[in-house]
């Protein structure tokens, strides 16, 4: 199933770099944006939080990052009335395999998914 737009936030150059390759070729995504804060995503988010057609579909979200972690990204991004309506979903794509990360993250109904990096295509298949 293609998305709209997918918006990938992740510190990591490399890793961002690898999940875009990886959603490019699977051609899951019309539109891909890279944000490389929490904070950068948010406000982006921010000055489309009132249109559908723009506001993502997906997120991929790693959580160790400076600044602001993606925990307290989700904590904000659930606050979005776009989002409350169901309209986004989270894939959690993070270099921990912590199981309290792992179980942390599903505390989260938008989290829909958690994935240990590098993103591959196989990943991908079930979305």
């Amino acid at each position: 199933m293609t998305k709209k737009h997918v918006l990938l936030i992740d510190d990591n150059d490399i890793d961002n770099y690898i999940t875009n390759h990886t959603i490019n070729k699977s051609q899951i995504a019309e539109k891909i944006t890279i944000k490389k804060t929490a904070v950068e995503a948010l406000e982006y988010l921010e000055t489309i939080k009132e249109d559908k057609e723009e506001f993502p579909e997906l997120i991929f979200l790693d959580i160790r990052m400076p600044m602001m972690d993606g925990f307290e990204f989700l904590d904000e991004l659930i606050k979005f009335p776009i989002v409350v309506d169901k309209h986004c979903e989270v894939l959690m794509l993070s270099s921990s395999s912590d199981q309290n990360d792992i179980d942390r993250a599903f505390e989260y109904s938008i989290v829909k998914k958690f994935m240990t990096k590098p993103l591959k295509k196989e990943m991908l298949e079930d979305l």
